[in-house]
């Protein structure tokens, strides 16, 4: 719940009162040279890995602001929880607040259980299927047991939006979207692309973006922190707040992280993701795979590693002096260690060892039964639970990625004789072990 400083921001519209300075925060502020370098090394701390700042002075105001008077930042994140679990890509932003934080500043964490059954329609070709109240809570229960893994729950302040635009009455409502125009919304690019390609646009979704905005309204918030994709929305929010003679607040953009592909942005729909909450070996596993070309970004945007030490790394990666082997094993015990304990981390890099390095197999290889005889290949996959379908079981083949008792299958035609104790082995973590005992 907002503490007492929120004003009337647990109920209905906000007053429009001022702020000490004027509405974008340009007020000059004296400071003493030692105060002056504390908002450098902040700013310096904070422009890390960042996509973009507006406006970068507003930031710079507020910090200054901060420091004279030793009153903290109000930060804001919003997070719709229109599913349930957070992976790899989400903690970029999570990091970038956990970063504020540890400067002395305080986190608003909005779960969106008013947004949400709305859902961002960023992105989307089409209108996102409203979630229920039960589907919300649901999937915010699970955000909140993930979130605190990465932020610091004393200095985060979790708050749910149906605190202030549930009892919004009607007529506030038209009050708010009197202060946009249907242009200003169709300057987002994916209602634009739909309007153009004569996909409908129902109107509660012009109202996502004038709520979230509201947010920021009514916690009063100095910086609110999105992935790029975010931007029209973060910037609704200083519209907003200029509207109620608020001092804006200052849009801070994160990166969108690429996924395992190498391509496209982590997603669980790709299948290219990370978990926070994944089984240990699974998660060491999938950071060994990240594309080499993408471990400065991983570094930079994932890693705790101080700004000194992440450009020793980038420049060893860059001048061929740091194996990007060595920098996965580095960055893949960091990201265990941070989610799932220490101990966690050595048993994963030892069974890696073990597996990868050295060349033995696993101890704990699942087992599968199967009846013995000669088996194509496509068919031993897809049996096995290796593939899911024919035609990943033959591009598994194709990729070189299949072997058997170690050795690799390269011909999609090939039959194969299964013995009891047959190991199959798809990429470098799948596999299976056929008993045929029995069977």
């Amino acid at each position: 719940m907002p503490n007492q400083e929120d004003g009337n921001a647990s109920q209905g519209t906000p007053t429009r009162t001022g702020e000490v300075g004027t509405a974008n925060g340009s007020t000059d502020w004296n400071l003493s040279s030692d105060q002056e370098r504390e908002v450098q090394r902040q700013l310096t701390i904070i422009r890390r890995g960042v996509a973009e700042i507006v406006p970068e002075q507003s930031l710079v105001q507020k910090l200054r602001r901060s420091i004279l008077t030793g009153k903290p930042l109000r930060v804001k994140l919003g997070m719709d929880p229109t599913a349930p679990d957070i992976h790899l890509g989400h903690t970029v932003v999570l990091n970038k607040i956990r970063q504020l934080q540890e400067l002395g500043h305080i986190a608003h964490l909005v779960i969106g259980d008013f947004t949400g059954q709305i859902g961002d329609p960023t992105d989307k070709a089409e209108t996102r299927k409203q979630l229920t109240p039960q589907q919300v809570e649901e999937n915010a229960r699970t955000y909140k047991e993930q979130v605190f893994k990465v932020l610091d729950p004393e200095k985060t302040e979790l708050v749910h939006n149906s605190t202030w635009l549930a009892p919004l009455r009607f007529a506030e409502v038209v009050r708010l979207a009197s202060t946009l125009t249907v242009a200003r919304m169709l300057e987002r690019e994916d209602f634009t692309k739909r309007f153009r390609e004569n996909r409908p646009i129902h109107v509660h979704e012009f109202f996502y973006p004038l709520m979230q905005a509201y947010d920021s309204v009514a916690l009063h918030t100095d910086i609110e922190l999105g992935g790029t994709d975010q931007k029209f929305n973060l910037l609704m929010g200083r519209t907003l707040q200029r509207e109620f003679g608020q001092q804006e607040q200052v849009a801070l953009m994160m990166p969108l992280l690429e996924g395992l592909d190498g391509i496209h942005k982590m997603s669980k729909s790709l299948g290219n993701y990370i978990g926070i909450d994944e089984p240990t070996q699974q998660m060491y596993g999938k950071a060994m795979s990240i594309p080499d070309v993408l471990m400065p970004r991983y570094f930079e945007l994932v890693s705790q590693v101080s700004n000194e030490e992440l450009v020793a790394i980038q420049s060893g990666l860059a001048d061929g002096s740091y194996h990007p082997r060595d920098a996965k094993m580095r960055l893949a015990r960091e990201v265990v260690t941070r989610f799932l304990g220490e101990q966690a981390a050595e048993e994963a890099e030892k069974h890696w060892r073990e597996v990868f390095q050295q060349g033995d197999l696993p101890s704990d290889i699942p087992e599968a039964n199967l009846a013995a005889g000669r088996y194509w290949v496509i068919r031993l996959l897809v049996e096995l639970g290796l593939a899911g379908s024919n035609s990943e079981a033959r591009r598994a083949v194709e990729q070189g990625a299949v072997r058997v008792d170690g050795q690799r299958v390269e011909d999609v035609n090939a039959e194969l004789d299964v013995r009891d104790g047959t190991v199959v082995q798809v990429g470098k973590r799948r596999f299976q072990r056929c008993r045929t005992v029995g069977v």
